[in-house]
């Protein structure tokens, strides 16, 4: 309507003027209400053509969308492992912080895990001071088969010594008896060895893997009690003790960040594909949002979606068809306030309406642009203006529409 305004006064009200001073001709008289058509034919039809090209020009560089809505993250709230709530520590629409538990899943099965753990470390110290024990007794072996072989020596070299007196065979079995000490020593020092590999090694792998066991035990303990990861406000949080739930499946609710997730308040919006080639970062824009009304928030454009969202796929065991196509997606701007604290009193995920703004500036700033190009351009730029009108005339009348309009 404000397009057909703008445009008839420059084709239907000079026609008319042309026709009312120029040609004498007046209302009522003339000019009626059956031959207003004939005798304002050029203003009437100019009109047309020109607020449909101004229509044309106005929402293709200047998009507009509705479908905007002030995004947030939460957080579902999800067992690592399936089970039965033995007990809750929170209930809805309650603050927590991060760290905080939030329930607990029976746990039976996992403290006897842990049990079985300590158990096993216990047995393993133990067979650590047995091994000590046999390393010692070893040790004493050692010693007592070296004053066996001592003896034997020094009896065979008395022996050797009086060899005129003593019979070959007395020196030949000391010699028997010799070899054998040695044996009994070595023996003596291997079996040392094997138990003190057995306490520098064996047994310190074994305590180290029941150890390890412990903290895989008390790991699946932990999980049956679930904590908040961030901290922020659980909601829609209605367990009660016996229910079940499935980290797939049935999660036990939703906690909304107190930083909602992101860096700063953002507007999420969707555009029509056709003006795809039009957006891109750097846009200025405004928005107006349902929760703060006769407010326009000056935003610009951060980032734009370089897919459609309506056409993704996933792998299935069926055909996709192109029907299921059918419902076209938008093309995802992302719009941050231009200034600080623009959206601090809007509501996380208001909806609101938003247009963006094409600028020519650095084309029009360039010498090398031409004469007509930088008239078009500058005719570009200016119809933004008949949006931003819109803008403002949808904002201020939205409260109006919200709560009489809508019958509410």
């Amino acid at each position: 309507m404000l397009e057909i305004l703008l445009c008839s006064m420059v084709t239907i009200l000079p026609d008319y003027l042309f026709r009312r001073y120029a040609q004498g001709k007046r209302f009522g008289h003339e000019i009626t209400l059956y031959s207003v058509w004939f005798e304002l034919r050029w203003g009437i039809v100019t009109c047309l053509l020109l607020a449909i090209s101004l229509i044309t020009l106005v929402f293709y560089f200047h998009p507009s969308t509705v479908h905007v809505t002030s995004v947030f993250r939460t957080v579902p709230i999800v067992p690592q492992i399936n089970g039965r709530v033995a007990e809750v520590y929170v209930r809805g629409s309650e603050p927590v912080q991060a760290g905080a538990p939030l329930f607990r899943l029976a746990d039976e099965t996992q403290r006897t895990a842990v049990e079985t753990a300590h158990r096993a470390i216990a047995q393993v110290d133990a067979a650590v001071l047995v091994a000590r024990a046999d390393l010692a007794s070893a040790e004493a072996r050692i010693l007592e088969a070296q004053g066996a072989l001592q003896q034997a020596a020094d009896e065979l070299a008395t022996k050797v010594a009086l060899r005129d007196v003593a019979s070959r065979r007395e020196v030949e079995r000391l010699q028997v008896m010799v070899q054998t000490r040695e044996a009994g020593v070595l023996a003596a020092q291997a079996a040392r060895q094997a138990v003190a590999a057995r306490i520098s090694d064996a047994l310190p792998a074994e305590r180290a893997s029941a150890v390890a066991a412990l903290a895989q035990a008390q790991a699946e303990l932990d999980k049956t009690v679930i904590r908040a990861g961030v901290s922020g406000r659980v909601e829609q949080f209605v367990l009660q003790v016996g229910d079940v739930v499935n980290p797939f499946a049935r999660p036990a609710g939703v906690l909304v960040p107190t930083d909602l997730g992101q860096r700063s308040p953002r507007l999420a919006a969707g555009f029509s594909q056709i003006e795809a080639r039009v957006l891109r970062p750097g846009l200025l824009a405004e928005a107006s949002c349902a929760s703060l009304p006769w407010t326009v928030i000056p935003m610009v454009v951060t980032e734009v979606q370089g897919f459609v969202a309506g056409g993704q796929i996933r792998g299935g065991d069926q055909l996709l068809d192109a029907t299921q196509f059918s419902r076209p997606g938008t093309v995802l701007a992302i719009l941050e306030p231009l200034y600080p604290g623009g959206l601090d009193q809007v509501i996380p995920g208001s909806n609101c309406i938003a247009n963006a703004y094409t600028s020519n500036h650095e084309a029009l700033s360039d010498p090398a642009t031409g004469t007509l190009r930088a008239i078009a351009l500058h005719g570009i730029d200016a119809v933004g203006l008949v949006h931003a009108i819109l803008l403002r005339i949808q904002t201020l009348l939205l409260p109006f529409k919200a709560l009489v309009l809508s019958g509410h």
